[in-house]
């Protein structure tokens, strides 16, 4: 549809007409993501024509089309000029029910929302507030404006009223504050300290979920034969979980910040234990779940497992290990997730379950059971095969770095950073480049104190462990001796042929000697063979 049109009637024509014009616009473009260039100042023009209607006193049904024309428009970045004003973002805000700015008066607001809204009334609102979100999102000058105007207090003000919300308002209300503490990380601070968006968000999840307390940090178990959680409840619980874990990526403190992270380490293990419609939807809420506990304190983490269980766990101490069990599983299905983003996908719940494991000493026993049991069979090398161990180790040498640290990590902290244990599991080939980082080459143990409880092995395990290879970690058949059969003469011909490769490549750069410093580090061969008293600083003969 020719844009010269539409912009010609915009100004002239009376509000029937404009509906006309644009509800075809729409139909022609609902689809449309990539814009001709060479239309771009028209579509500046419209956007501008089009909050300038919006401006005016016309009917719900014309609000909705010309707000769908602006969102349309609000895919290209390029012609948010008119938009991203003050003019234009209070304009949006009144439309989506949010007051921002000078109109944020949590009173009119409250009254506002209360009110018996017409199903076209409430299309206006969701049409707005997905205006919002793109224009929020292609335009830094509008998040500029949306902090200059006070969106961030019209949003939780609106998150009070979250049990009245019909479900695109609520959906789209929580998206808007995902994106903005997510663009403008100074607006976390404001959203926490100000506007108590954190305790709002916790208490809307609470709603969502249906979280019946039976205990200070312990929510009713939801049972065997409770429901799927609702699509479209599950759908607003993680634009919350998103919003929640921008706003808990800085440090925080205080009795009450203690109390609030401990009630959503509460939530969220309840959350684990529900599912949804779909396996691939409740995989995709528990991740949200899995990446908003590594924000939290991990003294908070206790609440995943003081609960009480049915008869006792006297092993692990009584405490209850549902949760840390869901936490296995969910790593070891993205694990065997194929063609899967294994950093965003697999490094956060192996990052929680490592720190679970590091500072408490019943997950790290339970995990270790299940992932690292007592060895029975080392003939088979450690990268080999398809238990939970095996799929770690092939991880140790993986080519993403932090996916290769993580599982290294967590597989030492299950040995409690014992070298020689990890050793044990691994191989040496598999655990040097963690042995490496830290600094461990030359064998012991990591900073972190572990209880004295000593590991069992088994008699297959002790009968066969002078025969283990130490770097692949698993029984070797024997292999021929290649100099057996050579003369002295040979043996001295060929080490000084190798001599000779090594000295070559050493000189171009190709490779460069290495040794191990008396602290486990490595250095330079010449400075490792460097005898530590030529450098005492003696001026005597």
């Amino acid at each position: 549809m020719d844009l010269n049109i539409i912009l010609s009637q915009l100004e002239t024509a009376n509000e029937e007409e404009i509906e006309k014009l644009l509800r075809q616009y729409n139909l022609e473009n609902s689809r449309t993501f990539s814009f001709d260039q060479k239309e771009e100042t028209l579509r500046s023009k419209l956007c501008q024509g089009v909050l300038s209607v919006l401006g005016r006193q016309v009917q719900p049904s014309c609000q909705k089309t010309c707000l769908e024309t602006l969102r349309i428009l609000s895919r290209d970045k390029r012609v948010l000029a008119p938009v991203a004003t003050k003019e234009g973002m209070l304009i949006l805000g009144g439309m989506a029910r949010l007051n921002a700015g000078e109109n944020g008066d949590d009173n009119n607001q409250k009254s506002s929302q209360e009110d018996t809204q017409s199903d076209e009334e409430e299309r206006v609102v969701v049409e707005a507030l997905k205006c919002l979100c793109n224009v929020v999102y292609n335009s830094p000058a509008a998040q500029q404006v949306s902090v200059d105007v006070q969106l961030a207090n019209g949003l939780c003000a609106s998150l009070g009223m979250a049990s009245t919300w019909h479900h695109e308002v609520g959906l789209f209300t929580l998206r808007l504050l995902f994106l903005l503490s997510a663009l403008r990380p100074d607006v976390r601070g404001i959203l926490r300290r100000e506007w108590h968006a954190v305790r709002l968000l916790t208490e809307f999840l609470e709603h969502t979920l249906n979280v019946s307390w039976v205990g200070p940090y312990e929510a009713a178990h939801p049972g065997p034969q409770a429901l799927p959680m609702p699509a479209e409840d599950n759908e607003r619980a993680m634009e919350a979980l998103k919003a929640l874990f921008n706003l808990t990526l800085s440090d925080a403190g205080g009795e009450e910040d203690d109390h609030q992270f401990r009630l959503i380490a509460a939530i969220l293990r309840h959350l684990l234990m529900l599912k949804t419609e779909t396996e691939e939807k409740t995989e995709e809420v528990h991740s949200h779940a899995i990446n908003l506990l590594n924000n939290l304190p991990v003294s908070c983490l206790d609440v995943l497992i003081d609960v009480p269980v049915q008869g006792g766990l006297e092993i692990y101490g009584g405490k209850n290990m549902d949760a840390v069990q869901l936490l296995i599983d969910f790593m070891e299905k993205r694990i065997d997730k194929q063609g899967s983003n294994y950093k965003e996908g697999l490094t956060p719940v192996l990052s929680l379950l490592t720190e679970g494991s590091r500072h408490y000493r019943e997950i790290r026993r339970y995990i270790k059971a299940q992932v690292l049991p007592p060895l029975k069979d080392v003939k088979i090398r450690p990268e080999i095969g398809t238990t939970t161990r095996n799929k770690l180790v092939r991880l140790m040498t993986h080519v993403d770095m932090g996916v290769k640290q993580s599982a290294a990590e967590f597989l030492f902290v299950l040995c409690k950073e014992s070298v020689d244990n990890l050793l044990k599991y691994t191989g040496y080939g598999n655990a040097a480049g963690l042995l490496v980082a830290r600094g461990l080459l030359a064998g012991g143990r990591g900073e972190t104190q572990y209880s004295q409880d000593e590991d069992s092995d088994t008699e297959e395990y002790k009968s066969a462990k002078p025969f283990i290879n130490p770097i692949t970690g698993h029984v070797e058949e024997p292999m021929p001796n290649p100099i057996e059969e050579m003369t002295e003469e040979q043996k001295e011909y060929e080490a000084q042929k190798l001599v000779n490769m090594f000295d070559k490549l050493s000189r171009q750069n190709v490779i460069r000697p290495m040794g191990v410093r008396p602290d486990g580090t490595l250095a330079p061969l010449e400075e490792t063979l460097c005898d530590p008293r030529e450098d005492s600083g003696s001026d005597s003969d």
